[in-house]
């Protein structure tokens, strides 16, 4: 009897041992694991709604609503440049030229006398950059928004601090 029963305690200690590791890996994943997962999905929830901006003092309304405001100021005062000609690059030796009539928007007339202060180094940048397009890039709904982003970046760094608010093509030749 003696024998059974140091069996059965050889027995319990080997399973104590084995479900202490066990057992001590499941403590690990209850007390470390867990929370963590439940911190980072708290977080994330709290920052796909919105709430995290709020405790944080980020105010996103009054960022939206100035966003709106700017948007909802209407027209600008509208600035007509001279009709640009230029030679497209491209492949062999039939010559591609491009004609373009573009207006700028601008935020005040005001903004009219710094803009034709730099018209000079705004035409050069819309010239370098149009010389280098070919036929293929300018076809397209998505080949002019690209032409029109690029150009309104462009008349910005020029222009700086006066803001460009839109460009708008009101004649585009290729030939």
């Amino acid at each position: 009897m003696t024998d059974e029963v140091e069996e059965e305690g050889g027995e319990d200690e080997s399973s104590g041992e084995g479900g202490g590791s066990g057992g001590g890996l499941k403590k690990l994943i209850l007390f470390v694991v867990l929370p963590i997962v439940l911190l980072a999905g708290g977080g994330a929830g709290l920052y796909f709604s919105g709430m995290l901006d709020s405790m944080l003092g980020i105010e996103a309304e009054d960022a939206h609503k100035e966003e709106k405001v700017e948007e909802d100021t209407g027209p600008g005062h509208y600035m007509q440049l001279d009709e640009i000609l230029v030679t497209l690059s491209g492949k062999g030796r039939k010559q591609s030229f491009l004609k373009m009539r573009i207006s700028l928007e601008l935020e005040n007339a005001e903004a009219e006398a710094r803009i034709t202060a730099v018209m000079p180094r705004i035409i050069d940048n819309f010239q370098v950059f149009l010389r280098e397009l070919r036929v293929e890039e300018l076809q397209g709904s998505q080949g002019m928004y690209r032409v029109k982003e690029e150009l309104l970046s462009r008349v910005n760094a020029a222009a700086r601090p006066v803001k460009v608010k839109d460009i708008l093509i009101g004649e585009i030749l290729v030939q």
